[in-house]
C-alpha cells in the first residue's frame, strides 16, 4: 500500500498553505554547496602547490569569511529587489484597480476562463475575488505576474546561505586545524562525504533519487577542487621558473 506524503486533516491543510511560500531550504543547500566548493578548492590549490598548513588555514579561513559573507550579502539585496519589485508592482495594481475598476476586473475575468471557469461560476468567481482589494490585488500578483503570494525575509535567506557556507565550508580545514596526519587525504574524503550528504539531502526536492542527487553534487565539487589542484601545481611550476 502507498503510504501519502501529507495529511489532508483540516489542520495539516491549514498548517501546510501557512509556510508553504517560507522555505529557506534552497539557500542553505546553495550556501552549503558553495562553502564546501569554494573552501576546498582553497585548500587544493594550496596543497597542489605544496605550501605549508598555515597558508592552507590562512586563505581556508579568509575564504570562509570573506565568501560567505559576500554570498549572504548578495541573497540578502536580491532577496530585498525582490521585495521592492513586488512592492512596486503592487503599488501599480491598486492603482489600477482604483483608476480603470471594470478593466482589471476583466482581467480577473480572463484568468478564470482560461481556468475553465464558465457562466454563473466564472462570475461568481470575480465578484468574490473583486469584493476585497487586497484579495484583488493578490490575485492580479501571482496570476498575472507569476508573483509568489508571500514573499521571503531577506535575513533569513542571508543568515541560512551563510551558516550553511560556513558550516559546509570549515569541513575541508578541520584535518590541518586538528593536525591530521595525510591532512590533504582527509580532508579530501571529509568533503567528498559532506558534496554527497548536501545533495543527498536536496533530494527530497527533487524527483531524482538520494544517491543520485548526492553523486551528482559530489562530482560538481570534484570538479571544482581538481580545477583549483591543478591550478595550485600549475602555479608552482610557473612559479619554480623564475
Amino acid at each position: 500500500m502507498t503510504s501519502l506524503e501529507h495529511e489532508h486533516t483540516r489542520e495539516a491543510i491549514a498548517a501546510r498553505i501557512a509556510g508553504a511560500n517560507h522555505n529557506y531550504i534552497r539557500d542553505f543547500i546553495y550556501g552549503g554547496v558553495d562553502g564546501a566548493v569554494t573552501t576546498f578548492a582553497v585548500v587544493s590549490g594550496v596543497a597542489g602547490a605544496e605550501l605549508s598548513t598555515k597558508i592552507v588555514l590562512i586563505l581556508g579561513f579568509a575564504n570562509l569569511v570573506a565568501d560567505g559573507f559576500s554570498m549572504a550579502a548578495s541573497n540578502f539585496l536580491g532577496t530585498r529587489a525582490e521585495i521592492d519589485d513586488y512592492r512596486r508592482i503592487e503599488a501599480i495594481e491598486h492603482r489600477h484597480i482604483e483608476l480603470e475598476p471594470e478593466g482589471e476586473r476583466e482581467e480577473v475575468r480572463e484568468i478564470y476562463r482560461a481556468k475553465g471557469f464558465e457562466g454563473e461560476e466564472l462570475e461568481t468567481a470575480v465578484a468574490l475575488i473583486t469584493a476585497d482589494k487586497d484579495r484583488w490585488v493578490k490575485t492580479m500578483l501571482t496570476e498575472e505576474y507569476g508573483l509568489p503570494a508571500e514573499i521571503r525575509s531577506p535575513w533569513l535567506a542571508a543568515g541560512s546561505t551563510f551558516s550553511a557556507f560556513v558550516i559546509c565550508g570549515l569541513v575541508p580545514l578541520l584535518p590541518y586545524l586538528l593536525g591530521t596526519n595525510s591532512s590533504f587525504l582527509v580532508a579530501c574524503v571529509m568533503t567528498g562525504i559532506t558534496f554527497f550528504l548536501i545533495g543527498s539531502f536536496k533530494s527530497r526536492w527533487s524527483t531524482h533519487s538520494w544517491f543520485r542527487s548526492g553523486l551528482e553534487t559530489f562530482f560538481v565539487g570534484a570538479l571544482a577542487a581538481g580545477l583549483a589542484y591543478g591550478v595550485g601545481v600549475l602555479l608552482k611550476d610557473v612559479a619554480g621558473a623564475f
